[in-house]
């Protein structure tokens, strides 16, 4: 691994290059931060995924990208006189240390369950912190993680269950009250019934992702793997369909689903 110094000087290098790039790239000097945004999400997404990969050499280069960002955004905040790298760097450490009394203080948390407890409430206590526990949610975060976050938020404040088998108990009413508004919806072209269901679901799911919060389950990971695990099958019955030149619409559920069970029984 390398030392300090070569770590700094590498930061430096970034530094430089970007600062280059601004100047001489047709590119790189036409971009502000409302065009970058889309490709920053994207740089994010490619990190996440090559963490689901356990892809350590692409979350090398995936965290590369993701810094590269971190700086553009900072060196277009230095051109308009507003901020620059230092700040970033000096507020994010001024953040940390504030956040972090149990370290940089006299308080005591000898767990990490304290530690996020005392975490929500120290952020209230910031100057430009949280108005309140909830307002720190992206409101751009994909529904399942917002739904975590918000779980996961409230839980530091002591808003949970007291005993995570009893959430079953909501899950299942749940699914009973779903279950109740399909029924409605199907003997009715009522477009108040279908919103109903649709309320219905979407309190199902909420109740699902607080479940796998309770068991220290990720619920985004969780579907994504399901995802990829799906595509793995299907793209193994296409192939095959593709093998017997019969194209997928020409077979039968029955002939797909055998090809799907030998794509599962053929996964390690």
């Amino acid at each position: 691994m390398h030392t300090r110094e070569e770590k700094t000087e590498a930061f430096g290098r970034l530094l430089d290059v970007i600062d280059t790039l601004r100047v001489k790239c047709p590119w790189d000097r036409k971009q502000t931060n409302e065009s970058l945004r889309p490709n920053t999400i994207e740089e994010v997404y490619e990190l996440c995924d090559a963490i689901l990969k356990d892809d350590n050499n692409d979350i090398r280069k995936e965290l590369g990208d993701v810094l590269m960002h971190t700086v553009f955004y900072a060196k277009l905040g230095e051109e308009k006189g507003l901020f620059d790298m230092a700040d970033v760097c000096n507020g994010e450490c001024d953040k940390l240390i504030f956040r972090h009394p149990h370290v940089y203080g006299e308080e005591q948390a000898e767990t990490s369950e304290k530690v996020l407890q005392n975490w929500e409430q120290i952020k209230l206590k910031e100057k430009d912190g949280n108005k309140s526990v909830l307002s720190g949610v992206p409101t751009s975060l994909p529904s399942m993680i917002k739904a975590y976050r918000i779980q996961d938020k409230a839980r530091n404040v002591g808003f949970d269950w007291e005993k995570r088998e009893d959430v079953w108990a909501k899950v299942k009413e749940e699914i009973g009250e779903f279950e109740a508004e399909l029924r409605k919806m199907n003997t009715s072209e009522n477009a108040d019934d279908k919103a109903k269901a649709e309320n219905e679901l979407g309190d199902l799911f909420f109740s699902l992702v607080n479940m796998a919060r309770l068991y220290k389950l990720n619920p985004d990971t969780a579907l994504e793997h399901t995802n990829q695990k799906f595509i793995r099958r299907f793209n193994y019955v296409e192939d095959h369909s593709i093998k017997i030149g019969k194209p997928l619409k020409e077979m039968t559920l029955e002939e797909m689903e055998k090809l799907w069970q030998e794509a599962k029984n053929g996964e390690v």
